[in-house]
């Protein structure tokens, strides 16, 4: 039981840190210790043998199969973090979105960076394959709509994306839903409890987290290098969509922007907290390894 205590503990905070956009989910499981034990359990839902045992009768083995105790405990916590915070950045986001998107974009940008010190030796491919990442993401920000459509098979898509996203150490699910325009949405059907929408982004998660784990299993294995090159590459040319003052009708509609001034100071602060605090999480992540 305390195993299992420990394990929701570190689901909370894999929930916390998918709600905030820069910092992964993926990451917290690998300072946590749980990475491969998430990606072992995930994989075997996708074993066609293990649901035999289920269809025969054998719950027990079944469950031990799947590593149930684990996947539930973690599960558990996840939940209650993201419901438990999402009131939160529905909040931050209507009131002090300067500050907010500032500490983001810090986050995000300081991310990109980490993941580029990580790749080592250095060669004229990978640069091509980092640019073609930030062409990538500054196409996907700049082509796609302001708004997106808020239809059950639109969340759906976007629960699929993301879910994949947040178990790659490094990137942030919360990001891609801010690429795909849903990250304030979704937060307010959190915190209202809108269920409809919360029905449609959980089975996206469900489908695409069952559909993709083993192509993100076997490309990784395969293409690791070039698959992370282009992630970064992405999230690098994805910056312009988290930038502090990019959309200024939302500001403006907050009520609590100097528009003379724009919290340029404050903005810069919370920048560098953001900043800083995914350069501690490297430094727990080095030390873990």
């Amino acid at each position: 039981m305390i195993k299992h205590i420990f394990t929701g503990l570190k689901g909370f905070l894999m929930g916390a840190a998918n709600v905030v956009p820069g910092v992964s989910g993926g990451t917290i499981a690998l300072l946590t210790g749980i990475y491969s034990e998430l990606i072992d359990s995930i994989n075997s839902l996708m074993v066609v043998d293990t649901y035999k045992k289920l269809f025969q009768g054998k719950f027990a083995e079944f469950w031990k199969a799947i590593n149930g105790s684990f996947l539930a405990a973690l599960f558990i916590g996840v939940i209650l973090s993201i419901f438990s915070l999402a009131k939160v950045m529905e909040y931050v986001l209507a009131y002090y979105p300067i500050h907010t998107w500032g500490f983001f974009f810090g986050m995000i940008a300081a991310s990109a960076v980490v993941m580029l010190l990580d790749i080592k030796g250095w060669r004229v491919s990978d640069i091509i394959w980092t640019v073609a990442g930030i062409a990538l993401g500054v196409g996907v920000c700049t082509l796609s709509p302001t708004t997106t459509p808020d239809t059950a098979l639109f969340v759906f898509i976007c629960g699929a994306i993301a879910i994949c996203t947040m178990i790659l150490p490094g990137v942030s699910g919360s990001f891609v839903l801010l690429i795909l325009g849903k990250y304030e949405y979704i937060m307010t059907a959190v915190s209202s409890l809108n269920w409809p929408v919360l029905g449609a982004f959980g089975l996206g998660c469900v489908i695409g987290i069952l559909a993709f784990s083993k192509f993100l299993h076997w490309t990784l294995a395969h293409y690791e290098r070039q698959t992370m090159l282009i992630l970064v590459g992405f999230v690098i040319g994805s910056l312009i969509k988290v930038w502090p003052w990019a959309n200024l009708e939302a500001i403006a509609e907050a009520g609590t922007a100097d528009m003379s001034t724009l919290h340029i100071p404050g903005a810069i602060i919370w920048m560098v907290i953001g900043v800083v605090s995914v350069v501690l999480l490297q430094i727990l992540s080095v030390k873990k390894k």
